[in-house]
């Protein structure tokens, strides 16, 4: 039988016209070139974040870059594209402990701020590369949750967190009145770390002993670092290391990766806007 003697027995069996089964039929070869650009985009910031992103975060990304698209649709994308994003992992957190007498919880969970510069925060973590441990010490400012200096460095020493608040205050402009927030480790109660506050006359804060929901900002930028960019078997260098932190750090997190403090939009983006609502802490 031949295929038009087949379609007219299928579309009188139907009660279908052949010109409409025939427009239908164009419609459906048709390339959808939007769906294909946008299923492209969707490839790439996924890749960018190295598999961390969900459909909440793409949705944003491209929101930001003008594209008017819902969360349904970019599932629906990703799932073309066969992207399942990575998931942080369980985190858990000490008991609360007493407070530090001599420096007091100045801060006390008052994480939103109305204006740049006013409280920053600072921790440590440690990265494996080169066969050992390395030290990350950063510093955030609250404002907007921008990231305003960092060092990298094989010791855990008073050096690594003062060179970290060294390259923020410059970065900011050598800002007044801020306040420093931290917890109660020997580098941030050191003699030299606290010199160099006075120097720059910033007012210490830090967190109840063991609590590290006291620095819950802090504990998000490393928890989003670990999980999302960092490989899980560490860092053939240090060299290697510190180039690829720098860049998630500085460029990743603070100009591109939608935060939801900040309503989606990223860190340095939401500096620009100080009418914005800002969302969860």
């Amino acid at each position: 039988m031949r295929e038009q003697e087949a379609t007219e027995i299928l579309c009188g069996l139907f009660d279908v016209s052949r010109s409409s089964y025939y427009d239908n039929l164009k419609r459906e070869q048709k390339i959808d070139t939007e769906r294909l650009t946008l299923r492209s985009l969707v490839t790439e910031y996924f890749n960018d974040s190295r598999g961390a992103a969900g459909s909440r975060t793409l949705q944003s990304i491209l929101q930001n870059e003008g594209y008017t698209i819902g969360r349904f649709k970019v599932r629906s994308l990703m799932s073309e594209a066969s992207l399942h994003s990575k998931q942080p992992g369980a985190h858990r957190y000490k008991k609360t402990g007493g407070e530090c007498l001599d420096i007091p919880n100045h801060l006390n969970r008052q994480f939103n701020v109305s204006t740049p510069n006013q409280v920053w925060c600072g921790d440590i973590t440690y990265v494996w590369a080169g066969n050992r441990w390395h030290y990350l010490a950063v510093v955030l400012d609250l404002y907007r949750r921008r990231i305003v200096g960092w060092a990298f460095s094989s010791n855990p020493d008073a050096e690594l967190v003062i060179n970290a608040l060294d390259m923020a205050y410059e970065q900011r402009g050598q800002p007044k009145k801020v306040m420093f927030h931290s917890d109660q480790g020997s580098q941030y109660t050191s003699r030299k770390f606290r010199q160099r506050l006075w120097r720059y006359r910033i007012r210490q804060s830090m967190s109840r002993r063991g609590n590290c929901w006291d620095n819950a900002p802090m504990e998000r930028v490393f928890r989003s670092l670990k999980s999302e960019w960092i490989p899980t078997t560490g860092y053939r260098a240090q060299n290697e290391a510190k180039r690829d932190i720098s860049y998630y750090l500085m460029d990743y997190y603070n100009l591109r990766r939608p935060h939801q403090f900040n309503n989606g939009l990223p860190p340095a983006k939401a500096e620009e806007q100080p009418n914005l609502l800002s969302g969860i802490s």
